[in-house]
């Protein structure tokens, strides 16, 4: 287990000694080890929640061996790492090239790493372990605290959520914070995103009938006329949308499903043939629909052919930039439970989307 340790790809600060490089040297070291690591720790996560799941195997002296490597080899060297991180990233604050919301990144791994969660359902299962490391035994303290593992092989829906998953979330989110500020510019190739904000809706009704999302809204005439006879249950924001949901759960067990239509007020009533999808300003903190009424919304200009572009992206460059402007400053994206994304067709749904909606919690 001690080698397992060993694969998360750590932080180490300059060394001791010798003439330090300039801010701008440093930080871009800083930069390229976050972007490193976000290609690697994620797969450990998921070995150490492989590994602590079988916790109900070990015997008396698995559980003392495992319990120092836990504590000390893997939370203690994270611990370590954060103030290392920290420490550099404040010295180098003054150039004006650090990313502020970096710090509340640590504050928050700092915190799950200390067994100080900020889940309420998790914290009964992280007390009783960081109490009592032989908790583990015990397979609702197990299954809560190792999760699941949510990469290719995983399960990825809510219920297996557990500490380690929020661990991996919350790495992620320092990497993130660090590096995607300038990825996200170098992204922007032949378009560029000339308007972006976060807008906190009241409750709204999506109206839309389901399509493959790669055929087109079909029969585009009787979609309009339909769409247009709601006039009167305008919400604001009344563009031509593909609504795009995985039912609450994660992109890896459940397919995509398209809705090509409008949003509306919340009591508008739905032609036959046409599917609502409800959502509300807070979080009922249940899987799915009702979804939240809050998202970031991002205008583009440029070649519309590299906006959606797919090579090279998760799913198309309007998708991936979008997402990445989002988590530079460590907005919360509610994924699994709440996730939706839309295409925006500012000039209708006859000519190419310009816009991305993309879901968060404010």
């Amino acid at each position: 287990m001690s080698a397992f340790a060993d694969e998360f790809f750590w932080y180490s600060p300059c060394p001791a000694g010798g003439e330090k490089a300039d801010a701008a040297e440093r930080y871009q070291d800083i930069t390229s080890w976050a972007a490193k690591a976000r290609g690697i720790n994620p797969q450990v996560f998921d070995k150490l929640s492989v590994w602590l799941g079988g916790a109900g195997q070990w015997d008396e002296q698995e559980f003392r061996e495992n319990q120092r490597v836990f504590q000390e080899e893997i939370l203690g060297r994270f611990l370590a790492q954060n103030q290392a991180l920290r420490a550099e990233l404040t010295e180098l604050q003054p150039s004006g090239l650090v990313n502020p919301p970096v710090f509340e990144a640590l504050e928050r791994f700092d915190d799950e790493l200390s067994g100080n969660t900020h889940t309420d359902w998790l914290r009964e299962d992280v007390s009783a372990v960081f109490q009592d490391f032989s908790a583990l035994r015990d397979k609702k303290h197990r299954e809560n605290f190792a999760g699941s593992p949510t990469g290719p092989t995983g399960t990825n829906t809510v219920d297996c959520f557990g500490f380690i998953n929020f661990l991996k979330d919350c790495d992620a989110s320092v990497q993130w914070t660090l590096f995607m500020p300038e990825f996200t510019q170098r992204q922007q190739d032949g378009f560029h995103v000339t308007s972006f904000e976060y807008k906190k809706m009241p409750a709204l009704r999506f109206i839309g009938v389901a399509r493959d999302f790669s055929e087109g809204p079909g029969d585009l005439a009787s979609l309009e006329s339909s769409l247009d006879a709601l006039s009167q249950f305008r919400c604001g924001f009344d563009y031509d949308v593909l609504f795009l949901h995985h039912w609450g759960r994660g992109v890896d067990v459940e397919h995509c499903r398209g809705f090509w239509g409008r949003f509306m007020a919340p009591d508008a009533p739905v032609p036959e043939g046409f599917t609502a999808i409800d959502l509300v300003p807070q979080n009922d903190q249940q899987p799915g629909a009702p979804y939240l009424s809050q998202f970031a919304y991002a205008v583009f200009a440029g070649d519309k052919e590299k906006m959606h572009q797919r090579e090279g992206f998760d799913s198309d460059a309007m998708y991936d930039v979008t997402r990445n402007i989002i988590l530079g400053p460590n907005i919360a994206i509610p994924y699994p439970d709440k996730y939706w994304t839309a295409e925006v067709f500012l000039e209708g749904f006859e000519n190419p989307s310009t816009a991305y909606l993309f879901s968060v919690e404010l």
